[in-house]
């Protein structure tokens, strides 16, 4: 009797919106949190840090969602270019197609006339579907989705700013800078861990990696703010 097969669930799934998320997410504290930090450092008071960091909010998500959604734009236009290509040849060259497909499962172990059968009844059932796959390298869970991406890394940069900014509002104004330096670390600290806990990858690695850029945009924009401050 056959045993019912249980649910797979697969992280290469969550690949198109993950990847946007924790970018969007990360450059919100990071760039968001390093001009408030640069401005803090100049003397700038608690209102133009407000200032700021608003119109540095509104100003990357927009900017996140442009570039997200131009640049899965490419990817998308050359994947439909890519099949477009490969439909017109199936047409044109259905024998030759096939035999191109055969010689790619053998090439990954399996004998000519196993893999000569293989190809035929994925041809039969799918020939585009195969070859965009095998061929191409080109899957469904893995596909560019460029409205997906532009919002999810407008709505998380958004959400990113956020952070250095309720600190600014509610931190007072003789420890601002440490503290909005510190919860925007916090917040890298738990975005890294939350990211590599979604996507399967070691939690402390990624965590210490995007705390470490973080710590060096704040330290670097910081000093930028003390040196122009002083001169100006």
């Amino acid at each position: 009797m056959a045993r019912p097969r249980h649910p797979e669930l697969h992280r290469t799934e969550r690949i198109g919106w993950l990847r946007a998320a924790v970018l969007g997410a990360n450059d919100g504290i990071v760039s968001t949190a390093s001009l408030m930090v640069g401005i803090a450092a100049a003397s700038g008071g608690r209102s133009e840090l407000l200032v700021a960091g608003v119109a540095g909010l509104v100003a990357g998500a927009m900017s996140m969602a442009a570039g997200e959604y131009v640049s899965v734009s490419s990817q998308s236009d050359t994947e439909q270019a890519d099949l477009e290509r490969e439909r017109i040849e199936l047409i044109e060259e259905p024998e030759h197609e096939q035999q191109e497909l055969t010689a790619i499962y053998m090439q990954r172990g399996l004998t000519h006339q196993l893999a000569a059968q293989v190809a035929s009844q994925l041809m039969e059932h799918d020939a585009l579907g195969a070859h965009a796959r095998d061929e191409l390298g080109i899957s469904h869970s893995a596909s560019a989705r460029p409205v997906q991406a532009a919002l999810t890394s407008a709505v998380t940069f958004a959400a990113g700013a956020a952070l250095p900014l309720l600190a600014t509002l509610l931190a007072p104004l003789p420890q601002l800078v440490p503290l909005v330096a510190g919860t925007s670390l916090v917040g890298l600290v738990a975005l890294g861990a939350l990211g590599a806990h979604t996507g399967g990858a070691p939690v402390v690695q990624a965590a210490l990696r995007v705390t470490f850029w973080g710590a060096l945009a704040m330290a670097a924009t910081a000093g930028a703010g003390k040196l122009f401050g002083a001169v100006m």
